[in-house]
């Protein structure tokens, strides 16, 4: 994987790098994936919103990408 995932990416683009991340957004609760807002926001601001550990879901996103 070329890029790296941040709290400042945003979740559309992180689901275009492979929609098999949308399963760690599940896992936090959010299942308007498709939803424009939801899409537009940025990793940390999903976390804010679902009570999340932006720094744990970083991780676990970077960890499944590392070998894509």
């Amino acid at each position: 994987m070329s890029k790296s995932i941040t709290k400042d990416t945003i979740i559309s683009d992180v689901l275009s790098l492979d929609s098999g991340t949308a399963q760690f957004f599940f896992e936090i609760g959010m299942h308007c994936l498709g939803c424009p807002s939801a899409s537009g926001e940025s990793v940390a601001e999903a976390c804010a919103v679902h009570g999340a550990d932006a720094d744990a879901l970083v991780a676990k996103l970077n960890e499944y990408l590392k070998d894509k």
